[in-house]
Parts: C-alpha cells; structure tokens; sequence
C-alpha cells in the first residue's frame, strides 16, 4: 500500500532500454520513475462542473497504480474469496484470508477489457486490500509483483506467463507486515527486486528468462523500498533501503559499494531515495537524511541525518520531512512531500530545514501544526512543466505552484482542483485513496477499490 525516484539524470540510462512511447507511464512514478510528466497542451485548470470520465470499468481493491504502455492500462488488484471476509482490525495479521490476485490489461482508449491473469493467493498481512506495486512494462512483457510475493512475467499482448517466482517459497522470505511492496526495475538485462529473503534482500534475475543473476545483503527486515537507479561516481548503482540502513549496489554484480545506518520506525523504509545532482534524499517515520554522492568513486558522506527515537515517534522534529505513503519531489534544492503527522510540507534539501507547510493537498482543510487527524496524511506529486499535479487522499486531482517561499500561502498556490474517484479504503478512522495514477496520453489514470477510470487532460 505503500508507494513510492530517480532524479532526470539517469534518464538516459533508463531510456536506452525502453521500447515504449514517450508519452507512456509504463511503471511507477512513469518512464524514469521520477514523476515528472512531460507531455505538452495539458489542461491549465479543471471546469467547474468537474471531469468526466472517458471510461471507467470496475475492478477488484488494491492500493498498487495503473501502467500505461503502448495503447493498454495494466493494472494488479484481489478479490476475496466467496464467504471470505478481512479482519476487522486492519493491524490483524494472524487469520489468512482466502482470496485470489489479477492483473487485468485494458484498452487505454475504450477500457475494453484485453486478458486478465489471476491466481490463488491467500492473503495475511496488515491492511490486505490488495497488491501494492504497479506493473513495470518492458520491451513486450509485464512484471508484476503481488503482496504476497508472486512475481510474474506476462506476456503483454495476451498475459500468459513466460516466468514466474515466488519469493516466500523460493527464497524463505517472510512477508513484510504490509506486504511485498519494492516494485520491480528493469535495468539492463536485469529485473531487480525487493525479494526479502536469507542472504537475499535484494535479487536480479535475468529479465527474459527469470534466471537468478545475484543475491545482495541480509537484513531483518527487507523494509518496502523500490530498487532505486542512480548514477554518482562515475556509475549506475542501484539503492536498496531495509529496515536498517541504505545500500549503493553494483546494478550488474549486486556488490555493495557503500552502507549508511537508517532505521525508520516501524521497518518502514517506503520511499525511493531522490537523487538531487550529488545529494540523495530518503526518509521515513523518525529518521531524515541528506548524503552526499562522491564524485570519483561510489562513496557517501552523510550531510545531515535525523535518527529515529527509541521506543517511539517523536514528531515533529526541527528538520527533515517524514513521509509514509509516498515518494517526495526534489527540485532546485527543496524538497516537496507529504510529512507526518499528514501535512504537505516544503523543506530544504542542503540543511534539512522546514519551510512552510499546509494540510490543504492532503485533506482539503487548513489545521494546526499539531493536527492529529491525518496520520500517513498521502498526496503524490507529478511535475508537468513549471507545476505539479497532486493526487490527494481524497481523491481530488489538484494543480499546483510549489515554491521554497517560507510563507505557506505564496509556497503553495493552489491553481485548480478536482474529484476523480471517491476514497474507498480505510485508515485511522477516515476514508483514504492511496493508489499513484498515471499520466499518459495526455490522460489521467486512477483506481480505487471498485472502479479504474481515464480523465482526459488535453488542453482545448
């Protein structure tokens, strides 16, 4: 369920292998997975009488995004079993309930139902609505990886399985409380995953065939990070993020290059690290950090860090931003994102210092700084030229000028706002939407638990 990284300047490693438009979101956080979105003659603001959708066709729960490749929107979700039931308590992870996970290909211009692949999939972990990672869409195949640990090769015209893993099975992971959450990178001829097993945190198979290519790190805790591409040193490396502490990898060999210690609270190590030119941004409940990137050689320092506080959160601390559900921006040296305890807050990257902060893009009200009623408060950020497009918890697609301004009011100039879909989860007695649309032909696509739907973005 939780979401959420590369900064533009590995956009050319990731381009060389793509084989999808440029006007594709062909796996999370789009074709760099940096959300930026960079199609022109986009909307300047929303009708006041809201957006229609183009199409929208019903589909089971799940928190994982939509891709969009080459004319299909692929998208995972779960259905209970008949007389299954989920636990009351969403923190209740002792009962498996039984149910069943697709992944269902649609037509990205009518909805059309194309194939769907699902399989039995009992479900026992925390807050099991359903699949978290979106599909990652390469070179005529989709990978997809479900909550509780299978992973997919499909076949992107018709869905049938070219290969498949399970990783509880085949490498004695044990499910993360919230489930399988690292979506899957392509790198090379590599897929990089967040496997979670002995000696194995991290694996990379080989992309066409599923053949094993290496292992890396040991952790207690495999956290819920995506693989991460970056380049720094003279190198592509990948970062891993456990429960423990960041990792540089060799993307091709899975060596480690270099370790920092960073235990967000909880094992909630969510986020994908921001690389911002040599400075790289993670954070997550009770702990912030900056390092900076060596420029000859793949190495760290640390810049600044917030640890977390020992037996227990205690927030809000002086610098830093804390986020759960999503991934935040970083541009022109501040950092953009959804902090705890809910509000949207800018910070700078260089020192960790908070700017301004408002609860406006989460939960559509101003509150105090203190405000105890948005916990995991969840808006995700795109950048589109010189804006942002946040798709807020409550389901309401919002456009936005961000700026380091100290003033809340001059940093956050809301432009337009919204309602696609109508929050359908639950969390911390309020109605929730934490699923990452995706932007592509000049369209937004977005899922709750009942419905996937397309809103055309096109300037008229």
């Amino acid at each position: 369920m939780f979401r959420f990284t590369l900064f533009t300047a590995v956009a050319g490693a990731l381009a060389s292998t793509a084989t999808v438009r440029a006007d594709d979101w062909p796996q999370w956080m789009g074709p760099n997975r940096d959300d930026v979105w960079a199609e022109t003659g986009i909307v300047k603001s929303f009708p006041e009488s809201g957006l229609k959708p183009l199409w929208s066709v019903p589909i089971s729960a799940g928190y994982a995004g939509p891709a969009v490749a080459n004319g299909h929107v692929y998208v995972p979700s779960r259905e209970l079993a008949k007389g299954a039931k989920n636990p009351d308590d969403p923190f209740d992870t002792k009962q498996e309930v039984k149910s069943t996970e697709r992944v269902q290909c649609f037509d990205a211009k009518t909805g059309k139902e194309i194939w769907k692949h699902e399989y039995d999939c009992p479900y026992q972990i925390s807050y099991p609505a359903g699949p978290r990672c979106t599909p990652t869409v390469h070179e005529g195949k989709v990978y997809t990886l479900g909550a509780m640990g299978h992973l997919f090769c499909l076949n992107a015209a018709d869905g049938k399985v070219i290969w498949s893993k399970n990783f509880i099975k085949d490498y004695k992971a044990k499910a993360p409380t919230w489930g399988f959450c690292g979506h899957p990178l392509v790198y090379k001829n590599l897929l990089i995953c967040l496997a979670g097993g002995e000696k194995a945190t991290a694996v990379a198979f080989d992309k066409d065939t599923g053949a094993e290519k290496w292992t890396a790190l040991e952790a207690r805790e495999p956290g819920y990070c995506p693989p991460t591409l970056i380049k720094a040193g003279g190198v592509d490396q990948v970062v891993i993020w456990h429960a423990a502490a960041l990792n540089g990898l060799d993307p091709l060999t899975g060596k480690v290059y270099w370790t920092v210690g960073l235990e967000p609270m909880y094992g909630m190590s969510i986020m994908g690290p921001r690389q911002h030119g040599d400075r790289l941004f993670a954070g997550g409940i009770g702990t912030s950090t900056v390092l900076k990137l060596e420029k000859d050689k793949p190495a760290v320092t640390v810049l600044w860090k917030e640890a977390a506080d020992k037996g227990g959160a205690k927030l809000p601390k002086e610098r830093g931003l804390y986020p759960v559900n999503m991934t935040p921006f970083v541009d022109a040296g501040t950092i953009y994102g959804a902090d705890q305890p809910g509000m949207f807050r800018a910070v700078e990257l260089e020192t960790g210092k908070k700017l301004w902060f408002s609860y406006v893009p989460v939960i559509n009200k101003d509150e105090a700084e203190d405000f105890k009623g948005a916990a995991s408060g969840t808006a995700f950020v795109v950048k589109n030229g010189d804006r942002y497009f946040l798709f807020a918890e409550t389901g309401d697609l919002i456009i936005a000028k961000l700026a380091p301004n100290p003033n809340p009011k001059e940093g956050y100039k809301e432009l337009s706002r919204t309602k696609l879909l109508e929050p359908t989860g639950a969390a911390f007695g309020r109605k929730v939407l934490w699923t990452h649309p995706a932007f592509a032909n000049k369209c937004v696509f977005v899922r709750n638990d009942k419905e996937l739907a397309c809103f055309s973005l096109a300037e008229k």
